[in-house]
């Protein structure tokens, strides 16, 4: 079977992406993969004539990028297809959520209504998107706009960009920041690493961390840039001993998207984890399979950007006093800078009591 990847490669204005592109295309090459690069659409556009202030207004502008974006995934999509190849990376140079960071909420609902797009197929149809920390956050000495001619931002614009640009992507189930607390050679190769890992190179592990905390402020959360809601059902069903098996819809206002996952537990943290996109059909077959000794799981996830990290708060319709929170690492050893209005109550990693597939069980 060929396994197609799209990814986007996302961040602040000078934070590496030019130079990662090259670090990716070396290592998944030599790791058997075909790389291909989706270019980078506003500096082609830019650097063709057509910018944002020559275009009648923002709006007419960001309809041409997105549109020219989306046309440009889909024919490298279409190519992927008729090659050879078992393993196809598609990298894109930031992806269509990107486009969000340069509009206000009517320009976008606009575009989106223009393109005849939603917002979830458009933010979660990407396997997984890596934020490269502008140098102007953490690197100051470094940040630069010479290396990029439709590159304008001051350092403050930068880092204040840098946080829309997060504050896009926030929502997406497999979103990795990485910033500049190491030097930028480090910073490439922890880019390569949350790549590989999340491809599962050489096998496809995941680490997560579990918490228990105080029921959250719902509206302080709702009110949050950097924090989204996304709704949640679970359903699990019949597998061999030892593997957890299980079909999500994942989504809101009604769009969603639908996953596959298989999971085998390693150790308390670490556990091997293999996830296929379904359609809506594949997943509705799913369901006749369920787990009739389980019920679905209904929860409500709040997805939030804190400090360069990712946590996901897990709010459940059964639980007024409490809720779960949870990190993906690469190093089961990493320093987790909790949200300063977050109360944890305590781990949870290893305690069976607080897995979904044990609430899920019938009493």
């Amino acid at each position: 079977m060929q396994q197609i990847t799209k990814i986007v490669i996302t961040g602040g204005p000078c934070a590496g992406k030019t130079t990662g592109m090259s670090w990716i295309q070396n290592a998944f090459t030599k790791w058997g993969y075909r790389v291909l690069f989706v270019p980078e659409t506003a500096t082609e556009l830019i650097s063709g004539g057509v910018t944002p202030w020559d275009c009648g207004s923002n709006l007419d502008y960001q309809k041409c990028q997105m549109r020219l974006q989306l046309e440009k995934e889909r024919v490298f999509e279409s190519a992927a297809k008729t090659m050879p190849a078992e393993k196809i990376l598609i990298v894109c140079d930031r992806g269509a959520m990107d486009n969000r960071a340069y509009m206000n909420d009517e320009e976008f609902a606009a575009v989106l209504e223009a393109l005849g797009e939603e917002e979830v197929q458009l933010r979660d149809g990407y396997d997984a998107v890596f934020h490269l920390v502008t140098a102007a956050k953490g690197a100051e000495e470094f940040y630069t706009t010479a290396n990029n001619e439709a590159r304008t931002e001051t350092p403050e614009e930068a880092a204040a960009l840098d946080d829309k640009l997060i504050a896009a992507w926030t929502g997406h189930p497999h979103l990795r920041v990485i910033d500049n607390s190491v030097d930028f050679d480090g910073k490439l190769r922890r880019l390569i690493a949350e790549i590989r890992s999340f491809l599962g190179e050489p096998e496809p592990l995941e680490i997560e961390r579990k918490y228990l905390i105080e029921y959250p402020d719902i509206d302080q959360l709702e009110s949050l840039p950097n924090c989204r809601k996304v709704d949640i059902i679970q359903t699990y069903l019949l597998a061999e001993e030892g593997v957890e098996l299980r079909v999500r819809q994942r989504g809101e206002n009604g769009s969603y998207i639908y996953y596959k996952t298989m999971k085998r537990h390693i150790t308390d943290t670490t556990r091997t984890e293999i996830e296929e996109r379904l359609t809506q059909k594949e997943y509705l077959q799913l369901l006749m399979e369920a787990d009739p000794t389980k019920r679905p799981i209904r929860k409500t996830r709040y997805c939030l950007t804190h400090d360069n990290q990712y946590f996901e708060i897990d709010v459940y319709p059964f639980w007024k006093d409490k809720a779960i929170m949870e990190i993906e690492l690469t190093d089961e050893n990493a320093e987790i800078r909790f949200p300063e209005d977050v109360r944890v109550i305590r781990e949870v990693t290893s305690d069976p009591e607080y897995h979904n597939a044990a609430l899920a069980e019938l009493k």
